[in-house]
């Protein structure tokens, strides 16, 4: 089935953008810019793909209300992801924040009426198992803080306004990738603006730092140098930016594969499938930084795959 073989698509394509989001943390990127960097391409995408689908209608006032509620599940959603990041492992967080998917399903379900077969439930209740093992704590795997469970809960319910939202458009007649179009580019303007009040802070803090620096005495000529030396590396913003256009491509590919699933697929076996994104940033963690895969993450992968092969019969 086409559907399914977009799920799976919008899952893998879907992680890399999780996975970029946390290169661009572990390279000191700043947030702000990587997100900025994320809805400008995000938006490309979505705009060059209406205007190749011949349906972009940016003059229907429905399209903007409903990119509005998902660009703002979407926004800051991942706003509290990456802020999230900073207390909790990506291991934990991406998978955690993706248990949104009990809502989805619970909506296509109640809502919608959509039948569940019998052995496509037992492959969804193994997706979910796959998910929950993912999320459990074990050895370095600890948190940080307490403050880590609020932001993931939060993020998780915004991003069912994002995931459940393209389910109601869809339903409604609404074009996803003119809805998507919309929500990336309030989304832009969100980060356009809180990025440049982020720059205009920092050029102000360094023509601070500048000012006392220049009424005290000079610096030893190789403390000088060593500071050129950091100077001269690329600067947060930019990296954040440059990781941001490259998790905006990805992000934009795994939403565009998620929504035409969900046009052609039933949302309580597309959802499932699409939560699975979380194992991708697990596993590039894993590759990337070595981190140790515990057993019960091994055991998420085994049922992952086993729930994916029971979904698709």
């Amino acid at each position: 089935m086409l559907w399914f073989l977009s799920a799976i698509g919008s899952a893998l394509v879907f992680g890399l953008a999780g996975l970029f989001m946390k290169i661009s943390q572990m390279r000191s990127g700043s947030a702000g810019s990587l997100l900025l960097g994320l809805y400008t391409a995000g938006t490309l995408g979505f705009w060059g793909q209406a205007l190749l689908n011949h349906h972009w209608t940016p003059l229907d006032w429905r399209i903007w209300i409903a990119g509005a509620i998902v660009g703002l599940g979407s926004a800051w959603g991942n706003l509290l992801f990456m802020k999230a990041l900073d207390y909790g492992p990506a291991s934990l967080t991406s998978p955690l924040t993706n248990a949104n998917i009990l809502l989805v399903i619970a909506m296509g379900a109640i809502w919608y009426g959509e039948p569940l077969q019998p052995i496509a439930a037992v492959g969804v209740v193994c997706l979910l198992f796959a998910v929950l093992l993912a999320i459990r704590n074990e050895g370095s795997y600890a948190v940080k803080s307490s403050r880590w469970y609020g932001l993931v809960l939060l993020a998780m319910l915004l991003f069912f306004f994002r995931n459940g939202g393209l389910k109601v458009t869809d339903a409604l007649g609404l074009d996803n990738t003119n809805v998507l179009w919309s929500g990336y580019l309030l989304s832009w303007l969100w980060f356009a603006v809180s990025s440049r009040k982020e720059a205009s802070g920092s050029r102000s803090d360094a023509e601070s730092r500048s000012s006392v620096r220049a009424g005290s005495r000079a610096e030893p000529k190789a403390k000088s140098r060593a500071g050129a030396d950091v100077s001269a590396g690329a600067s947060p913003a930019r990296t954040g930016f440059l990781w941001g256009l490259v998790a905006g491509v990805c992000s934009y590919g795994g939403l565009q594969l998620y929504a035409s699933a969900l046009g052609e697929g039933p949302s309580h076996l597309v959802a499932p499938i699409f939560a699975t994104n979380g194992l991708v940033v697990a596993l590039g963690s894993v590759l990337l930084y070595r981190e140790r895969l515990t057993v019960l993450q091994w055991g998420a992968f085994a049922f992952l795959m086993l729930g994916l092969v029971l979904v698709r019969i």
